[in-house]
């Protein structure tokens, strides 16, 4: 199958393995030439708390998803890395609950491969990734690929 795009989800808890996600996302998008979405899923309590603490106008139009996932951390921080190596990507903002918003983001983007991120397990938790990595392995319309971070989560 070829890759013509990935989708690269990222939430609140992915801040600690930006770096990780960037390279895994590098190695399955650059052999294929294949554009990156770089994309944010906020629940609507995160996403009202995101347009707060970045200070966007709610007083103008509506604000658009996609802005604010442009310039959340965890974004910029792969978006650098992109850039450094010349990787076609979009930005992509979704508000809703994160695993349904990232499978919905996959299908109308058409995606080829997702790249997820989560937490490895204790060995009582091994049994269950992770409601949201569970939920996207599960129904996203492609190949899913899991990056796990190093600490442990119950």
């Amino acid at each position: 199958m070829e890759l013509k795009t990935v989708l690269l989800a990222v939430g609140p808890g992915d801040a600690d393995r930006s770096a990780k996600l960037a390279e895994t996302v590098l190695e399955v998008a650059t052999p294929a030439d294949a554009t990156v979405v770089l994309a944010h899923v906020f629940t609507r309590s995160e996403y009202d708390d995101v347009l707060t603490r970045l200070e966007f106008d709610r007083d103008l139009d509506e604000v658009d998803p996609d802005d604010v996932a442009g310039r959340h951390s965890t974004i910029r921080d792969v978006q650098a890395k992109l850039d450094e190596y010349d990787v076609d990507y979009e930005i992509r903002g979704a508000v809703g609950e994160h695993g349904p918003a990232i499978v919905d983001l996959a299908t109308s983007v058409d995606a080829d491969r997702v790249v997820v991120g989560g937490r490895r397990r204790s060995p009582t938790g091994k049994a269950v990734f992770g409601s949201t990595a569970q939920e996207v392995m599960l129904s996203a319309p492609c190949p899913v690929t899991f990056v796990r971070s190093d600490d442990f989560d119950d």
